[in-house]
């Protein structure tokens, strides 16, 4: 099954295709499963595999695969075969800000890789049940990953809808319907509060997002 995820306003979430369809965000919503959070009994990274396997077998990461997709101006190190990205222009969705990446100690501090639906949020509303094989594929799934400004990223730690938005406003309702189309591809459900906020969030959208199944 493939998800395309359709942004208007020009705003695109991880690079995703732009599509034709028929399900608004706010029905995909309707779809998902209302619980409160398991246990964090259990979790740890490893759940969920290797840090950034290169599940596509392509030869890089999904760490440069992803800092590939979304800075500009990349310079590779040589001798990679184009895969290991050293430097970058990040022009960061959730503030706006652009920022210089150069790898190093420090540039895990500046950009990082943030799940759009954290790990642990994901664990504690279901993904405690998939497979690891499953779980390995959510935490390398480009529809579910964007490279943003490394402050932000851990200020969000796994918070959802209602406890944490990206600063920058007109990103919103993007973020939160990526999270419900997510959520619905791995079978996750949401919070009461984590609804709200979205049911809130997207009732200020017009069309902003949309989901076409693809069997």
């Amino acid at each position: 099954m493939r998800i395309a995820v359709l942004l208007a306003a020009g705003v695109f979430m991880g690079q995703v295709p732009v599509e034709a369809s028929t399900k608004t965000a706010e029905a995909v919503l309707e779809t998902l499963a209302v619980k409160g959070r398991a246990p964090k009994t259990g979790y740890e990274r490893s759940q969920f595999g290797p840090a950034w396997s290169d599940v596509d077998r392509n030869g890089c990461d999904t760490r440069n695969d992803i800092l590939y997709r979304d800075l500009t101006s990349i310079v590779f190190k040589s001798g990679t075969r184009d895969c290991v990205v050293l430097s970058g222009i990040l022009v960061d969705p959730y503030s706006g800000e652009k920022i210089s990446f150069e790898r190093g100690q420090k540039s895990s501090m500046v950009v990082q890789i943030d799940h759009v639906v954290a790990l642990s949020n994901a664990w504690q509303t279901g993904a405690f049940k998939l497979s690891y094989d499953k779980r390995l594929a959510f935490a390398n799934d480009p529809m579910n990953l964007l490279a943003v400004k490394g402050r932000l990223n851990s200020q969000k730690g796994d918070g959802d809808a209602a406890t944490w938005l990206p600063p920058r406003k007109d990103i919103r309702c993007a973020y939160v319907a990526q999270q419900i189309f997510v959520k619905a591809k791995y079978g996750l459900w949401v919070t009461p509060p984590e609804k709200a906020a979205m049911l809130r969030i997207l009732s200020s959208c017009k069309n902003i997002a949309r989901l076409k199944y693809d069997s």
